[in-house]
Order: structure tokens, then C-alpha cells, then sequence
């Protein structure tokens, strides 16, 4: 295994799983309305379903439901359908002392990440990023195993910044403006998974 290419993979993961997505923006939010240790049950929600997303791409799952040009379409037009109503959600939540009782729960999480447009592309990209090894079962479990373990230090980081916001999310005026923008900044990145070449 290069150490070039292993370290290209491994800044291409970092950027890639870790930029702003419906799963890292909705965790921030659990975050600063729930706190992490109530949002522990979404985060293993998300960890989990996208190493299912993880798989799928590994074993070629995902070339060949994109293959299918009538299940292409069903599967996008699921998931912009959960993310527009996940946006709603957020954009029109409440202020974080009003919000109530119950945070998200893991089997929500778990629908989110499989439903996640941008998880599939980046982990797609991830993958073809660089090849580790020779072997191409080799390769991709390498690459299981690496990706697998990088997501949950990562989701985690996304669930204690979102922690940091709650003071602010406790101003009617200011939490109002917070959660239109998070709401905005998860349609815009689901957006920019969806479109061709995106």
C-alpha cells in the first residue's frame, strides 16, 4: 500500500464525508436543540446507515440501482421528497426552549442516511478516489474499514458544534434565522448532490 496514495485517500474522505450535508447539518441541529447525549440515539442512527450506504457502494449496489434509469429516478425523487420535508421541519421549528420533549430518534437517523443523496456521491467518490491496494476485494475492504472508521469521529464533531449553537438557538429572532438558514444550507447541498455531475 502507497503511503501517497492511502494519504490522498484519506484527505479525499475527510473532505468529502465531512463537508456540510443533510446528515452532518441535521446532527448539528439535534445537537444545539437536544444536546449530544440526548442525539446519541440519531448519531448511531446516521453512523449506521451510512455504513449501509458504505456497503452498498463497495459491493456495486449502487452501479447497478443507478444502472436502472426507472429506479434512478424512484430513489432521487424519495429522497429529495425526505430531505424537502426534513428542511421544512427545521425552517419552521421552534425556538430550542420550545422545542419538544423527544429528540430524534435512531431509526430516523438511519432513514436519513440511507436517504442521503450526498453520502452515496461522496462515498462513490471516495472510493474511486485512489486505489490501495492491488486486489480488488482487498481494496475495498481496506477502504470499508478506513471509511467506517473515520464516519464516526466525524458525525460526532458535527453533533458537539451543533452543541455550541444552542445558546443562540434559545432567541426566538435568532434561532428563527438559524434554522431557515440550516434548513436552506440542507436542500442547498442535497441539491448539489442530486444534479448531474454533482
Amino acid at each position: 500500500m502507497s503511503l501517497l496514495h492511502l494519504g490522498r485517500f484519506l484527505l479525499t474522505a475527510l473532505a468529502m464525508m465531512g463537508s456540510p450535508g443533510p446528515a452532518t447539518i441535521s446532527l448539528m441541529t439535534s445537537g444545539a436543540a437536544h444536546g449530544p447525549r440526548r442525539s446519541l440515539g440519531y448519531l448511531a442512527g446516521i453512523v449506521a446507515g451510512t455504513w449501509l450506504v458504505l456497503i452498498g457502494v463497495a459491493t456495486g449496489i449502487t452501479v447497478t440501482l443507478l444502472a436502472m434509469p426507472e429506479l434512478r429516478l424512484l430513489l432521487i425523487a424519495a429522497s429529495a421528497g425526505y430531505i424537502l420535508w426534513l428542511a421544512y421541519r427545521l425552517a419552521t421549528a421552534p425556538p430550542v426552549s420550545a422545542q419538544p420533549a423527544r429528540a430524534p430518534s435512531l431509526g430516523g437517523g438511519l432513514l436519513l442516511a440511507i436517504a442521503n443523496p450526498k453520502a452515496w456521491v461522496a462515498i462513490a467518490a471516495t472510493f474511486a478516489s485512489a486505489r490501495l491496494l492491488v486486489g480488488t476485494a482487498q481494496d475495498a475492504v481496506v477502504k470499508v474499514g478506513v471509511l467506517a472508521g473515520m464516519l464516526v469521529p466525524i458525525m460526532t464533531a458535527w453533533l458537539f458544534a451543533g452543541s455550541t449553537l444552542a445558546p443562540l438557538l434559545r432567541s426566538p429572532r435568532a434561532g428563527r434565522a438559524i434554522h431557515v438558514v440550516l434548513a436552506g444550507a440542507l436542500v442547498a447541498a442535497a441539491a448539489l448532490a442530486l444534479l448531474p455531475g454533482g
